[in-house]
């Protein structure tokens, strides 16, 4: 069901929210958090999609701010979405125009779920102090997209001096798949006669940098190198050089990688590029504060040289 508000205030928009669920156009499946997320017109379409398949495994309010034109006239116009139609949740799209566009927390304060906490996600433009603003302010977490950003390298040095317990970005939850396999090729085989580790793809990713800057922070004594690969995704492959041969996991493309050992057959590896919605349902699992995001973009990043070396062939 979908009920279409034109330049309303936000206790109409409660109201058709209590009205749906009354009439059945909600669902009574219990919601277990409310999600806010800010976007642009542009980006609003996949804002929707994304946050509406992460709420499959997580059945939340969506509350969608799509900011438009601060210089027109003040109004807000709202759709509300519910039943079948979204599934598990429901979905509120506020369309903003003048003084609304500098959003603030009356603007979403009666929509919130009440005793559930909150989750914001920039889906629009990069925002470098998340929790400064007024909707990180009422937020447990907050998520941010350095990848949005025109400049994903000054965007993680933004992220590194503004970082606050409960903030994250996907630019991080899209190498947990990639920390996971390297975690464990470290506690197989040790750091003793390791000379450097070289991160392979493209060194513009912020993804790529904060790989380069993980590793560095966990491998304090060896030296990590970014260099430039073709690869479908941000990261192609990561090389630790050893004495005694070279230890190599390497995804050029698909979602299978190849594991290179020294005096072993090539192993195959399921190492999956990593959607929007599957990462953004992953920190919608999280409560806790993402410390270890928090100390390598202090003590790794800083400690990472981010200039790109030639790539060495296999």
């Amino acid at each position: 069901m979908i009920v279409d508000l034109t330049n309303t205030l936000t206790s109409e928009v409660a109201k058709a929210l209590v009205q749906l669920r009354r009439g059945g156009g909600v669902g009574g499946t219990a919601r277990v958090l409310t999600l806010l997320v800010p976007t642009t017109p542009e980006a609003e379409a996949h804002a929707i999609e994304t946050a509406q398949s992460a709420a499959v495994e997580h059945p939340c309010r969506i509350i969608v701010m799509v900011i438009g034109d601060p210089t027109a006239q003040t109004r807000m116009d709202a759709r509300v979405l519910g039943g079948a139609d979204v599934g598990p949740s429901e979905i509120v799209v506020l369309r903003l125009h003048g003084d609304l566009c500098r959003l603030n927390e009356s603007l979403v304060s009666a929509l919130l779920l009440p005793d559930d906490p909150v989750f914001t996600w920039w889906a629009g433009e990069f925002t470098p102090n998340p929790s400064e603003t007024e909707l990180g302010s009422v937020s447990q977490r907050r998520i941010t997209d350095a990848s949005r950003a025109k400049d994903p390298f000054r965007a993680l040095e933004q992220l590194s001096t503004s970082w606050r317990p409960g903030d994250t970005d996907l630019s991080w939850t899209r190498l947990t798949l990639w920390r996971t396999q390297l975690t464990s090729i470290v506690d197989q085989f040790g750091v003793t006669g390791l000379k450097d580790v070289t991160v392979r793809g493209h060194v513009g990713s912020p993804s790529t940098a904060l790989l380069a800057a993980w590793l560095q922070w966990a491998l304090p004594e060896v030296s990590v190198h970014l260099a430039e690969a073709e690869s479908a995704a941000p990261v192609g492959g990561v090389r630790f050089s050893r004495e005694g041969g070279d230890i190599e996991l390497h995804r050029p493309h698909g979602d299978v990688a190849d594991l290179h050992l020294p005096g072993q057959p090539v192993q195959l590896v399921a190492l999956p590029v990593r959607t929007d919605p599957l990462c953004l349902a992953e920190e919608l699992r999280q409560l806790d504060d993402d410390v270890v995001l928090g100390a390598v973009l202090r003590d790794g990043l800083p400690r990472c040289d981010l200039s790109p070396v030639a790539p060495s062939p296999r």
